[in-house]
């Protein structure tokens, strides 16, 4: 009880509205609100000190504790004038101090307080607190630079203060600050927590005060331009007065300027007609009005179309061929499209533009192969970017009578290359969408039409232009989105994703080169062996293209530029057994793959948007009743070859001593490592058969043999796709022999040299070839069968085998 005397003390309290007293501080206010008088009047009665707290809502007129913050200010009265009901009273803080408990005592509020310690001293060491100061003061000083009418005086004096306390009190003595961010620094009790808050607190009023008078520059900028412009009209109106009295000639006006460059473009009269009637009407209004600036805009825009400019192409075969091969490697379709078209144009110079699309996987080159085609003909380039557009208007422009109208980007594209004859690159054409605004892939049909194109109307000029000069190239990752009758307008060439030997060709030619230089290196000071590319791209990157493969290198660049800046190297040498420092633990494993003959296990082949992989599947026998277990995430079509696989096999029991019975009395698993990947398709249909009948024989499957086609049900080889792509996985696995289907035999032109060198290609047309190549059976085991069918199979064998 004795202690609870010294601590606390009840005081009349004042809540205040907006305001925040502090220690030190005089500070006056008014009082009008009754309780608020009686608490007056009860502290002069007594010792004149009276307690002073925040409200947390300005407009709550009858405050209770819960409405009013637990730390004041212990003020004492100095002075008091009453005038008209009001009091003005002066007062001077004393100390700090918390709220135990306010009651309410006839018509006042008293506060039962708790004095709080006084922690002005320096809390922290000497550098940081001095540290502290000049960034209070440099903020202060551009505080007080925005803040309108601020005294010089009291930016003079906070700037001389020497001691924190003292500048502390300067600046929030005198700054108005809001009241809840002054009752935050009056509640913090350490010296330098209160200058950190302080610092914050000035930062953001600085900001908010920029932001304003940027507001405010920007809006008195555009009264001034347009108060410029109208006198500037007017002294061009007067000069041109002042040339016509002194030269005695007419001074030709907007509207002829116009009307002699419509004339000088020889357009057809319909055209010329229609500009020339929009010139008229310009000359009929004043120059000053809004439709006037309209009409200029539309004839500026036709103007500086090139209507009737050309650019001349680059005919000479050779040369655009060395340019292609030069920027990209593979691609050939695409680089021998270009090229029969070249060759045509120089039979017949009257054929007209080429519309080609490219569809392939990200990141094989569609795009930046448009480039190099525009350089290798000489022509102008513009790229018109159609990722998520979804307005017809984009593509045909909208109508000049709209309020910021403009042309659509066909148009603009044609006025940016300045010719008439550029290459646009349409890219990502299958991203385009269409909502209530229209259909913008209805609109690209007339662009895309040469039939139509000749006389292409957009909404804005609204005059037939000539697009059928123009070398239309558009992209895209899928067919999928894009309308059938859209695809019926272009020659669709479709691009697979690189092989393991393009993407090491273009890192070796191009990537490694235009990384060094992005990273300021020469080609002494940073070599990366061969070894470490394939490495890359086995273990460290799995994509159709290369651009993850551009980023790895890069990262070997920028470690190899931060050794050779900081001395540690002279040259840095990236070797095989030093990847791992480089780039860290490879993200991803060799495909798994038999690696000695085994009953029931075969590999497959697969082929997946980032290229071909080796499938291993696994079949097992167990004893039970006849169940059939699929396992590995595999699709309907790949059960359904599961079960083909299993009718076969009972078809071709004896034949390699199966019991016939084994579908009664056997429990059959057929199992797709991994488990988690989605697969699916009908190229696994040999793969499975061969599994099965080595399972249920007992006899074993060559490890170097892969395999991939389809089966029907009386056991014929079927034709595949992704040969390209899944006999480079063999190769890189490898795999020395590769069972394909007979229909396939065609695509091997496209299969890379390299993997025709050392992989023996084995052509079959029934599943009988494919046991007898796949299947290491002992000599006591092999099935003479009928001679005329023996003689047939090694025929057959002997004129398919092609390394």
């Amino acid at each position: 009880m004795q202690e609870k005397k010294k601590t606390t003390e009840k005081l009349p309290t004042v809540p205040m509205r907006g305001t925040v007293a502090f220690p030190h501080m005089m500070m006056h206010f008014d009082v009008a609100r009754n309780m608020s008088v009686r608490a007056v009047e009860e502290a002069l009665l007594h010792d004149r000190k009276i307690f002073l707290t925040a409200q947390k809502d300005v407009f709550d007129e009858r405050p209770e504790q819960k409405d009013l913050y637990q730390i004041g200010v212990v003020a004492e009265i100095k002075q008091t004038l009453t005038q008209d009901d009001v009091t003005r009273i002066l007062v001077e803080g004393c100390y700090r101090a918390k709220v135990k408990k306010i009651e309410k005592e006839g018509q006042m509020l008293v506060a039962e307080v708790r004095r709080l310690p006084d922690n002005s001293r320096e809390d922290t060491d000497e550098v940081e607190m001095k540290a502290l100061m000049r960034a209070v003061k440099d903020i202060y000083e551009r505080y007080a630079g925005m803040f309108p009418r601020m005294p010089r005086e009291i930016m003079i004096s906070v700037l001389c203060q020497e001691t924190p306390v003292g500048l502390y009190e300067e600046i929030v003595f005198n700054t108005m600050f809001d009241f809840k961010d002054k009752q935050l620094l009056l509640e913090e009790n350490f010296l330098s927590r209160r200058m950190n808050l302080l610092y914050q607190i000035l930062t953001k009023e600085t900001m908010v005060l920029e932001t304003e008078k940027e507001i405010h520059d920007q809006t008195q900028e555009n009264i001034d331009q347009g108060q410029r412009e109208y006198f500037l009209r007017e002294q061009l109106k007067v000069i041109a007065d002042q040339l016509r009295e002194e030269t005695g000639e007419e001074p030709l006006d907007d509207a002829d300027s116009y009307a002699e460059r419509i004339r000088a473009l020889n357009l057809p009269e319909e055209s010329e007609e229609k500009l020339l009637k929009e010139a008229n009407r310009l000359r009929q209004m004043p120059p000053s009005s809004q439709e006037a600036y309209v009409i200029s805009s539309y004839l500026d825009t036709c103007l500086e179309l090139p209507w009737n400019t050309l650019t001349e192409e680059n005919l000479n075969l050779p040369s655009v061929q060395k340019k292609l091969d030069a920027d990209h490697y593979g691609l050939q379709k695409v680089k021998e499209r270009i090229l029969e078209s070249l060759a045509v144009r120089v039979l017949n110079p009257e054929l007209k533009g080429q519309i080609l699309c490219l569809v392939g996987p990200p990141g094989v080159g569609k795009s930046s192969i448009g480039r190099s085609i525009a350089d290798a003909v000489s022509r102008k380039f513009v790229r018109v970017s159609l990722g998520g557009v979804r307005d017809e208007a984009d593509i045909r422009g909208h109508r000049k009578t709209y309020i910021g109208a403009m042309p659509g980007r066909m148009i603009s594209a044609l006025s940016q290359a300045g010719s008439r004859n550029p290459l646009i690159l349409l890219d990502e054409l299958d991203k385009m969408g269409n909502d209530y605004k229209g259909d913008p892939s209805a609109a690209m049909l007339e662009v895309l039409d040469p039939e139509q194109n000749h006389a292409f109307r957009d909404h804005y000029i609204e005059l037939p232009f000539d697009l059928s000069q123009v070398l239309f190239i558009a992209t895209a990752n899928t067919l999928d989105t894009i309308p059938a009758p859209l695809q019926d307008r272009m020659e669709i060439i479709e691009l697979s994703s690189y092989t393991r030997e393009e993407k090491f060709q273009i890192a070796k030619r191009h990537l490694v080169a235009k990384q060094l230089e992005r990273h300021g290196l020469k080609p002494v000071q940073c070599r990366i062996d061969d070894d470490v590319l394939y490495e890359m791209i086995d273990s460290y990157t799995r994509e159709s293209g290369v651009r993850n493969l551009e980023r790895t290198i890069g990262t070997i660049c920028r470690k190899a530029a931060k050794a050779v800046a900081a001395g540690e190297k002279k040259r840095v040498h990236v070797r095989m057994k030093e990847i791992q420092e480089y780039l860290g633990i490879p993200k991803f494993l060799p495909d798994p793959q038999s690696k000695q003959n085994t009953v029931g296990l075969v590999n497959g082949l697969a082929w997946t948007s980032v290229g071909g992989v080796l499938m291993p599947l696994e079949a097992l026998i167990l004893e039970g009743k006849g169940s059939i277990e699929i396992t590995g995430s595999l699709g309907s079509v790949m059960q359904e070859s599961a079960k083909l696989a299993i009718s076969y096999a009972r078809s071709v029991a004896k034949e390699y001593e199966i019991p016939v019975d084994f579908y009664q009395n056997k429990d059959l698993h057929i199992h797709a490592p991994e488990g988690a990947v989605p697969k699916d398709g009908p190229s696994a249909g040999v793969t499975m058969a061969t599994a099965l009948i080595s399972a249920l024989s007992g006899i074993p499957v060559r490890a170097d043999v892969a395999m991939t086609g389809e089966i029907t049900l009386h056991g014929r080889v079927m034709p595949i796709g992704g040969l390209r792509e899944k006999s480079m996985a063999a190769y890189k696995a490898g795999i020395k022999t590769v069972i394909i289907p007979e229909g396939n035999k065609a695509d091997l032109e496209e299969v890379d040299d390299i993997v025709k060198e050392n992989i023996t290609f084995m052509p079959v047309q029934n599943l009988s070839e494919v046991l007898e190549i796949a299947l290491d059976k002992p000599e006591k085991k092999r099935k003479s069968g009928s001679s005329k069918e023996k003689k047939k199979k090694n025929t057959a064998a002997a004129s398919a085998r092609i390394s």
